[in-house]
């Protein structure tokens, strides 16, 4: 099993930690992650937050090609749909040699209706606009001259340099959960990566559906990155005082207020639709994060091992409220007391 770290760059109005600093913790982290053993380090993406998140994902990756030697460098997830494909392709070919071939392209159409306003981007057919985004990215990538005609981009002969460094292009992940677009990721050959607003049992049944979908088009999928927020501790009770407000921060702000305006369904552990986001806190959620001693941590990987298939853990550790400290802690007891038994 592979491992990864995650980072989302949230700074709450109300907590301690500034964006700014938030930023430069990550990259000062990096090495010591990639010494650890860690296999991969992630980085999320949304815009226009009151809470911050990291909204330029590849220029993150950048920063930490420059401080890393081998460890994957993963956007997970980059809101495709969002960007200018061609600008898109040739700014991942860049990083792509930057990083000496290192990069993991994790890519979704988008569901904040906020942040396709703020970048004048249209909401409606976000999953065509998506599809046609994706389409040009694998033509730039391997073709020496490609062009365009689709319902959204019209592009012209067209050759684009540099190329990725990696061949035929970076790996391309689909964070997506309807059983349309699983389709289509497994058309192009892409991973499904798991989202951490799932349950274990929700995750088993995308996972289910994706194989169906290549078994449709003759390919399996041996890869199943799913993500997790993590935070392990001594004991439980010291992990959840720590990342606790962090996760009840998280399902509150973002997927709890989205869910409560119909955007996007959230279910509580007990299957019940989260309608107002006030209701939201750490208990409910406990399905979702893997959070306590190195055994409970042992114990909820397996359980994803044994249950799903995971192959890799993204795990989500800088969360909100959470210093580089408590994070570089809690990383350091996964790699030397949690990690070695699932090699």
């Amino acid at each position: 099993m592979r491992f990864a770290m995650s980072f989302s760059n949230i700074a709450p109005r109300d907590g301690s930690l500034t964006w700014a600093q938030m930023a430069r913790d990550m990259v000062q982290m990096a090495p010591e992650i990639e010494d650890l053993g860690f296999d991969g380090i992630h980085v999320l993406e949304h815009h226009f937050q009151r809470d911050g998140w990291n909204p330029s994902p590849l220029l993150f990756l950048a920063a930490l090609s420059s401080v890393t030697n081998h460890v994957r460098l993963a956007t997970d997830i980059l809101l495709a749909t969002l960007y200018n494909p061609v600008k898109l392709a040739e700014d991942v070919a860049v990083l792509d040699n930057l990083s000496g071939g290192r990069v993991t392209l994790g890519i979704a159409p988008g569901y904040v209706t906020e942040e396709f306003a703020g970048l004048m981007v249209p909401f409606e057919g976000r999953a065509r606009r998506f599809e046609e985004v994706v389409d040009i990215l694998q033509a730039a990538w391997t073709q020496e001259t490609f062009s365009y005609e689709g319902e959204f981009f019209t592009v012209p002969p067209t050759s684009l340099t540099p190329k990725p460094l990696q061949a035929p292009h970076p790996p391309l992940w689909y964070g997506v959960s309807g059983p349309v677009m699983m389709q289509r990721a497994a058309r192009r050959g892409a991973v499904l990566v798991g989202s951490p607003r799932h349950t274990v049992p929700e995750l088993a049944e995308h996972y289910a559906t994706f194989e169906r979908a290549c078994g449709e088009v003759g390919r399996t999928s041996a890869e199943r990155p799913i993500g997790r927020g993590l935070f392990i501790a001594p004991t439980r009770e010291e992990a959840v005082a720590i990342a606790g407000p962090g996760v009840t921060h998280l399902f509150r702000e973002l997927y709890g207020r989205k869910s409560a305006e119909g955007a996007r369904v959230l279910r509580s552990d007990d299957g019940s639709v989260v309608t107002d986001a006030s209701t939201v806190d750490f208990e409910k959620f406990q399905e979702r994060y893997i959070i306590g001693s190195p055994d409970d941590a042992h114990q909820r990987i397996a359980q994803l091992r044994d249950e799903v298939g995971m192959t890799e853990l993204v795990a989500w550790t800088q969360m909100p409220f959470v210093t580089k400290e408590q994070t570089l802690s809690s990383a350091r007891l996964l790699a030397r007391e949690v990690m070695p038994a699932f090699r």
